[in-house]
Protein backbone atom coordinates (compact mmCIF):
# COMPACT_ATOMS: atom_id res chain seq x y z
CA UNK A 1 0.00 0.00 0.00
CA UNK A 2 3.10 2.13 0.25
CA UNK A 3 6.85 2.92 -0.02
CA UNK A 4 9.16 3.80 2.41
CA UNK A 5 12.79 4.91 2.32
CA UNK A 6 15.26 5.42 4.87
CA UNK A 7 18.00 7.97 5.25
CA UNK A 8 20.16 5.89 7.68
CA UNK A 9 20.94 2.06 7.85
CA UNK A 10 17.82 0.44 9.83
CA UNK A 11 16.63 -2.51 10.13
CA UNK A 12 12.83 -3.56 9.43
CA UNK A 13 11.08 -6.66 10.91
CA UNK A 14 7.68 -7.71 9.95
CA UNK A 15 5.36 -7.98 13.06
CA UNK A 16 2.23 -11.14 12.61
CA UNK A 17 -1.38 -9.39 13.04
CA UNK A 18 -1.82 -11.61 15.25
CA UNK A 19 1.19 -11.33 17.79
CA UNK A 20 0.40 -7.50 17.24
CA UNK A 21 -3.21 -7.98 18.56
CA UNK A 22 -1.78 -10.28 21.72
CA UNK A 23 0.59 -7.32 22.17
CA UNK A 24 -2.11 -4.66 22.04
CA UNK A 25 -4.68 -6.55 24.71
CA UNK A 26 -1.56 -7.72 27.22
CA UNK A 27 0.50 -4.81 27.26
CA UNK A 28 -1.41 -1.80 28.39
CA UNK A 29 1.64 0.32 27.81
CA UNK A 30 3.07 -0.28 24.43
CA UNK A 31 -1.03 -0.60 23.38
CA UNK A 32 -0.90 3.27 24.75
CA UNK A 33 2.51 4.04 22.86
CA UNK A 34 1.50 2.49 19.87
CA UNK A 35 -2.07 4.09 19.47
CA UNK A 36 0.11 7.73 20.13
CA UNK A 37 2.00 6.69 17.30
CA UNK A 38 -0.70 6.33 15.22
CA UNK A 39 -2.18 9.49 15.97
CA UNK A 40 0.87 11.15 14.94
CA UNK A 41 0.90 9.86 12.36
CA UNK A 42 -2.27 10.38 11.00
CA UNK A 43 -1.45 14.18 12.14
CA UNK A 44 1.67 14.37 10.24
CA UNK A 45 -0.19 13.30 6.78
CA UNK A 46 -2.92 15.39 7.07
CA UNK A 47 -0.07 18.19 7.44
CA UNK A 48 1.50 16.87 4.49
CA UNK A 49 -0.98 16.65 2.77
CA UNK A 50 -2.25 20.45 3.52
CA UNK A 51 1.53 21.47 2.94
CA UNK A 52 1.52 19.79 -1.01
CA UNK A 53 -1.59 21.88 -1.52
CA UNK A 54 -1.04 25.18 -0.16
CA UNK A 55 2.55 25.70 0.27
CA UNK A 56 5.50 26.61 -2.50
CA UNK A 57 8.16 24.05 -2.83
CA UNK A 58 10.59 26.58 -1.08
CA UNK A 59 8.53 26.45 2.03
CA UNK A 60 8.24 22.87 1.45
CA UNK A 61 11.45 22.46 1.55
CA UNK A 62 12.21 24.66 4.76
CA UNK A 63 9.43 22.59 6.65
CA UNK A 64 11.58 19.07 5.52
CA UNK A 65 14.53 20.08 6.64
CA UNK A 66 12.79 21.51 9.87
CA UNK A 67 11.27 18.26 10.70
CA UNK A 68 14.30 16.22 9.19
CA UNK A 69 16.76 18.42 11.95
CA UNK A 70 13.72 17.34 14.97
CA UNK A 71 13.09 21.49 15.58
CA UNK A 72 11.48 21.44 18.23
CA UNK A 73 12.65 18.79 20.12
CA UNK A 74 16.04 19.36 20.73
CA UNK A 75 17.60 22.98 23.06
CA UNK A 76 20.20 23.32 20.63
CA UNK A 77 19.65 26.30 18.57
CA UNK A 78 21.34 23.83 15.40
CA UNK A 79 20.12 20.59 14.47
CA UNK A 80 22.24 18.43 11.78
CA UNK A 81 20.52 16.96 9.69
CA UNK A 82 21.18 13.19 8.46
CA UNK A 83 22.81 12.38 5.41
CA UNK A 84 20.59 12.82 2.66
CA UNK A 85 20.45 13.17 -1.25
CA UNK A 86 18.86 16.37 -2.99
CA UNK A 87 17.03 13.38 -5.10
CA UNK A 88 15.84 12.34 -2.19
CA UNK A 89 14.94 15.56 -0.80
CA UNK A 90 13.04 16.56 -3.95
CA UNK A 91 10.62 13.26 -3.94
CA UNK A 92 10.50 14.23 -0.19
CA UNK A 93 9.25 17.59 -1.55
CA UNK A 94 7.53 16.78 -4.30
CA UNK A 95 10.05 18.78 -6.84
CA UNK A 96 12.88 17.98 -9.17
CA UNK A 97 16.18 17.94 -7.55
CA UNK A 98 17.30 21.54 -9.47
CA UNK A 99 14.76 23.32 -7.98
CA UNK A 100 16.26 21.61 -4.66
CA UNK A 101 19.65 23.00 -4.92
CA UNK A 102 18.53 26.04 -6.26
CA UNK A 103 16.80 26.70 -2.49
CA UNK A 104 19.58 25.36 -0.52
CA UNK A 105 21.76 27.39 -2.24
CA UNK A 106 19.34 30.06 -1.19
CA UNK A 107 18.54 29.30 2.14
CA UNK A 108 22.60 29.16 1.92
CA UNK A 109 23.23 32.34 0.69
CA UNK A 110 20.18 34.35 3.42
CA UNK A 111 21.96 32.13 6.38
CA UNK A 112 19.35 29.57 7.13
CA UNK A 113 21.80 26.74 6.99
CA UNK A 114 25.45 25.68 6.48
CA UNK A 115 25.48 23.15 3.58
CA UNK A 116 28.74 22.26 1.96
CA UNK A 117 26.98 21.30 -1.36
CA UNK A 118 27.54 17.45 -2.60
CA UNK A 119 24.71 14.86 -2.41
CA UNK A 120 25.93 13.97 0.54
CA UNK A 121 27.53 16.86 2.78
CA UNK A 122 26.94 18.23 6.04
CA UNK A 123 23.71 20.18 6.74
CA UNK A 124 23.08 22.25 9.84
CA UNK A 125 19.74 23.87 10.31
CA UNK A 126 19.63 27.34 11.55
CA UNK A 127 16.04 27.80 14.01
CA UNK A 128 15.81 31.27 11.25
CA UNK A 129 14.95 28.60 8.51
CA UNK A 130 11.27 28.37 10.74
CA UNK A 131 10.67 31.75 9.11
CA UNK A 132 10.72 30.44 5.55
CA UNK A 133 7.64 28.48 6.79
CA UNK A 134 6.21 31.01 8.50
CA UNK A 135 6.26 33.44 5.97
CA UNK A 136 2.78 34.45 3.78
Amino acid sequence: MSTASTVEPATVTRVARTTMVRLLHRQPEFAEHFIAYLLSRNVRIEEDLVDQLFNSSAKRLARILLLLSHFGKEASPEAVVPKVSQETLASMVGTTRSRVSYFMNRFRKMGFIQYNGGQHGGLHVNRALLTVVLRD
